[in-house]
């Protein structure tokens, strides 16, 4: 059978397909530049070797006052510039100061380094250092206008120029920032942490998420309400259900505790948040109790949408509930079930607000999102943080493409 010859779109399919790629433009910017730009940003500084300081590019800055305080005509005064440069490691090259003397004062003598021409100022100091300071004296004479007009030295502005290299835009780069990362100490049991947190917050928030939405998919007299509360730890504000499991596992004034001492569970309080290996356990089942309630509801709707005629079949089979559920429920189950789980990882993965608020990345819960923030804002390390950062679109990357290629499911099969 010979094969059919392709097909070619019309003038009608053309126009289409240029209208639709026309609606879809501003999309495709905004995706853009809400995504790609910055991710570029972060790929870019990853290889920069940026402190927080170095965020502002090297500049002159210059402080202008008159000294002498003169009070009456042909008292002689002195007008003092300070320049410094703002960056204590980076040079500026080509400083120059301008300024325009007052009428009011006569100038007398001016440094070596300046030009007088008419009341016209300028200097040329080259290139300054990193921290450099200097100081520029012009001797004048007060005149009458000074005082009868109530003038300011700082009423004509100095203007101060200079060339400064910036860290961010030039085009060295350095592997420093990811061997920074890599041979850190607890690099790894920075890894340890996050795959801990992630498989099995994952895991737990789909079983949980499963097993509730079991329990819930029968009709009974107000369903509605207890579905609701089911979704409580969802939409409560972290920052208020956080701030309750610390104080309710607190080793001293917390409930948790004293029911385990006084039950003889334990002999002395549990520093739940504050001691290994507790502390990473517990972050884990708050993200388990958190989280499950997103996986309950897409299970329930799902479920709530098989064929009821299925299960009286099996039913009158003969099958067990465990039957039922196994070659039932779940194969219909497996297509959100993929989803879920590729959206759960993805997500916790990337989570820092719950473990921030719970323990600060202490007692081995620093996970790789919490090592970005400690790099870049606790040490002010910008580019070994933007390094982490690559690091973790690099693994769910891969981890991505391992999942649509070996793991994806389609809905039914």
């Amino acid at each position: 059978m010979q094969n059919a010859a392709p097909k070619t779109l019309g003038p009608l399919s053309r126009r289409e397909a240029r209208f639709a790629w026309t609606l879809l433009l501003p999309t495709i910017l905004s995706v853009a530049l809400v995504i790609v730009l910055p991710l570029m940003a972060i790929f870019w500084i990853s290889f920069k070797p940026i402190a927080l300081e170095d965020l502002r590019p090297a500049s002159a800055l210059v402080r202008e006052q008159l000294r002498g305080k003169p009070k009456q005509s042909g008292d002689a005064a002195i007008i003092r510039y300070k320049i410094r440069n703002s960056s204590q490691k980076d040079p500026i090259f080509g400083v120059t100061l301008a300024d325009e003397i007052p009428s009011s004062l006569e100038v007398i003598a001016v440094d070596k380094r300046c030009s007088l021409k008419g009341k016209n100022l300028n200097c040329s100091l080259g290139a300054f250092e990193g921290g450099q300071r200097e100081t520029l004296e012009i001797r004048v004479i007060a005149k009458q206008d000074y005082f009868s007009n109530n003038l300011k030295i700082t009423d004509s502005i100095a203007k101060v120029t200079g060339r400064g290299e910036n860290i961010l835009t030039n085009f060295n780069f350095t592997l420093k920032n990811f061997v920074h990362v890599f041979d850190s100490a607890e690099f790894w049991t920075v890894i340890y942490a996050t795959l801990f947190y992630t498989v099995f917050g994952t895991i737990g928030a789909l079983v949980v998420g499963l097993f509730t939405a079991l329990l819930l998919n029968i009709d009974f007299r107000g369903k509605g309400l207890i579905r609701g509360l089911y979704l409580f730890p969802y939409v409560a504000p972290v920052i208020a259900v956080a701030f309750a499991w610390v104080i309710l596992f607190d080793p001293f004034s917390g409930s948790i505790n004293a029911l385990l001492v006084q039950m003889g569970v334990v002999d002395t309080p549990i520093n739940f948040f504050g001691q290994k290996p507790y502390a990473l356990i517990m972050v884990t089942v708050f993200e388990i109790w958190r989280y499950f309630p997103l996986s309950f509801l897409f299970i329930l709707a799902r479920m709530q949408a098989i064929d009821v005629e299925m299960y009286e079949a099996a039913d009158m089979d003969g099958a067990s509930p465990f039957q039922i559920f196994w070659y039932l429920s779940l194969p219909t189950l497996m297509g959100i079930l993929s989803i879920l789980f590729l959206l759960r990882f993805i997500w916790t993965f990337n989570k820092f607000d719950d473990i921030f608020l719970l323990t600060g990345g202490s007692a081995d819960t620093r996970t790789l999102t919490v090592n970005v923030y400690e790099q870049a804002f606790a040490v002010s390390n910008i580019g070994a943080g933007a390094a982490v950062a690559v690091v973790i679109f690099i693994f769910l990357l891969f981890f991505s493409i391992f999942f649509f290629r070996f793991f994806n499911r389609e809905e039914g099969l």
